[in-house]
């Protein structure tokens, strides 16, 4: 498998694996501007040259758009391999890839988001353990910090206070969500306008900068659904979606 790692030199022009080809679509461009923002500050993605989910994105983790305290590791933002590409050695790869890097830029480790049982949008824990990879910290919305230590003696990585016990002091729906993930560019209005034909409460915050990431009350970033104070999910919605989800409550 070739790889190829999008930079700002060729960023117009790549396909950026997980949103559709056309640069013009908001799910593309609201993307590529997030990726724009943080190249300075280290993010790498490195993509199958094929068309398709395959790729691993990372970042330093004091630059990285999640409340954990990790000082000198690499933080994985996405991994994702799927379709096709399963079950042919390209997990391993793109991992392998990351590992090298990270050493090559004296990182201690790696951490990444996770869960005990295996969610949409976190990474498969136990591929990750198969991978050596140990719960670091634990927070109360089922999210789990893992990480890969290069060497025994390394201070394991931790959330932060308010991203362990993630709460607000808010009535109703309150998203708070990125533009690192490309669908929220088209969903995230969609959910907006389909709470509002229905007079449901719902506020939309979304994170512009790092430092504002870094103190989000919630262990995820890109997509961080709460209600009447309290964490509901990491899952993205769209219209359908979000108001069976309403219907639920």
């Amino acid at each position: 498998m070739e790889y190829i790692q999008v930079t700002k030199n060729n960023i117009e022009k790549e396909h950026i694996c997980c949103a559709i080809s056309n640069n013009k679509d908001i799910q593309v461009s609201s993307k590529k501007e997030w990726m724009m923002k943080c190249f300075d500050d280290g993010l790498v993605f490195l993509k199958s040259a094929e068309r398709g989910k395959c790729f691993i994105e990372y970042i330093p983790a004091e630059n990285a758009w999640i409340p954990i305290i990790a000082a000198n590791y690499m933080y994985i933002d996405c991994f994702w391999v799927a379709g096709s590409f399963k079950g042919h050695g390209y997990s391993n790869d793109l991992l392998d890839k990351c590992i090298e890097d990270s050493k090559a830029k004296g990182k201690s480790g790696l951490c990444i988001l996770s869960s005990a049982k295996k969610k949409s949008y976190l990474s498969d824990p136990k591929y990750l353990t198969y991978k050596g990879f140990k719960v670091a910290s634990v927070s109360d919305a089922g999210v789990n910090l893992m990480y890969l230590p290069f060497n025994e003696n390394e201070v394991c990585p931790r959330f932060t206070e308010s991203a362990k016990n993630p709460h607000i002091e808010a009535e109703g729906y309150v998203l708070y969500y990125t533009n690192q993930c490309p669908f929220n560019g088209k969903y995230v209005p969609i959910v907006e306008q389909a709470a509002a034909e229905k007079n449901i409460p719902f506020k939309a915050i979304r994170i512009e900068t790092k430092e504002q990431a870094q103190a989000t009350p919630s262990p995820c970033t890109t997509y961080a659904l709460f209600y009447n104070g309290d964490f509901l999910t990491n899952e993205q919605q769209n219209d359908k979606r979000f108001l069976k989800l309403v219907q639920s409550r």
